[in-house]
């Protein structure tokens, strides 16, 4: 990383990108803070980055939960301290197979919107204040090309995922005074369970390995703030 942050905070952190950025983060000696629904694979993924000699700690907490931000958060400072980086990566497809909006009811819609746009606005609330008064911190929102591209089926994630990108513009523009920065990362199709969901028939072997993507996001981070980058673009630069 450009700037090594002093602590983490990693949504979707028990498997696939959260957890390749939460080993590599701590593999650089940064404590991490690992928030996930799943308790089983959360708890799996904290004692593999302690059994390396990283700093982990788990929080079980499904971001989606209106009440869940400031606990989260709470939580994560009472853990670790003051933290210095937020790293928005949980999300939901909404209801699969994907399927048409005709098809999709209003509530499947809502939900999706609770965890990838509502739970990161509220969790950023609850924690970038605190960045601003210790000096900074950066913000990542994971996106997707649907938040950019119209994919038949994937209009409830890709709306979520377009209105996360904008959010994120905002909060740059009216935090960067105050050091806290926001970067956008599309990290492109990954070899994870969710893309296995949302395409099933997908060849594993061309999909990018999520520990690939995570060394690319986390060299990224000195990018200027605002700035929305496609990770396949950038590595085959």
């Amino acid at each position: 990383m450009n700037a090594t942050p002093r602590n983490a905070l990693i949504t979707g952190a028990s498997r696939g990108l959260g957890r390749a950025l939460a080993e590599q983060l701590a593999a650089q000696g940064v404590p991490v803070v690992l928030v996930a629904r799943g308790a089983d694979t959360l708890h799996d993924t904290v004692a593999r980055i302690r059994r390396r000699g990283g700093t982990a700690h788990a929080i079980v907490a499904d971001i989606g939960d209106p009440d869940a931000a400031h606990r989260i958060a709470g939580e994560a400072a009472a853990l670790v301290g003051p933290l210095h980086l937020l790293v928005h990566n949980a999300s939901t497809l909404g209801p699969v197979p994907l399927r048409p909006l005709l098809d999709v009811r209003a509530e499947e819609f809502e939900h999706v919107l609770q965890v990838n746009l509502l739970g990161p606005f509220r969790l950023t609330r609850a924690v970038a204040g605190q960045m601003a008064l210790s000096g900074g911190g950066l913000v990542v929102h994971i996106s997707s090309d649907a938040a950019t591209e119209a994919y038949p089926g994937w209009g409830a994630y890709g709306a979520s995922k377009a209105a996360l990108d904008h959010l994120g513009r905002v909060w740059a523009a009216e935090l960067e005074a105050q050091g806290v920065r926001f970067l956008l990362f599309d990290p492109g199709e990954m070899d994870t369970a969710m893309h296995a969901a949302a395409v099933p028939d997908a060849d594993p072997r061309s999909l990018a390995d999520p520990s690939a993507v995570a060394a690319a996001i986390l060299a990224r981070t000195g990018t200027p703030t605002g700035t929305r980058l496609s990770i396949p673009t950038e590595v085959s630069r």
